[in-house]
C-alpha cells in the first residue's frame, strides 16, 4: 500500500459527490478510513468519513492545520479554506 495518511495532509477526492475537490485530513480512524473536511461544504464540526482508497493523497501537508490540531485538537473552517485555496493555487489547478 502507498504512504500512510497524516493529519493535515491534502487529499483529492476521487469518488462520491465531492469528486475532484480537495480536502484536508483531520483524523485517522483506522487503516482504511480517515475524516476529511474542506471548511466549506464539509465543515470541521461535521467531517466526512472517507475510505483511503477513494482519495488521492497529495505530497503536501498543511503545517497550519496539523499544528493547530496538535495544539488544540481543532481548526477553524476559515483556516481549512485558506490552506486548500493556497495549495490549489500553488499547484496551478
Amino acid at each position: 500500500m502507498e504512504a500512510r495518511p497524516q493529519i493535515g495532509q491534502f487529499v483529492k477526492v476521487l469518488r462520491g459527490k465531492d469528486e475532484e475537490s480537495y480536502a484536508i485530513i483531520l483524523a485517522i480512524v483506522d487503516d482504511r478510513f480517515v475524516m476529511i473536511a474542506d471548511g466549506h461544504k464539509r465543515r470541521f464540526d461535521q467531517p466526512k468519513k472517507k475510505n483511503v482508497l477513494h482519495l488521492e493523497l497529495q505530497p503536501a501537508i498543511s503545517s497550519e492545520v496539523s499544528g493547530s490540531m496538535q495544539e488544540t485538537g481543532r481548526v477553524t473552517n476559515a483556516k481549512l479554506r485558506y490552506a486548500i485555496q493556497k495549495y490549489v493555487n500553488a499547484k496551478g489547478e
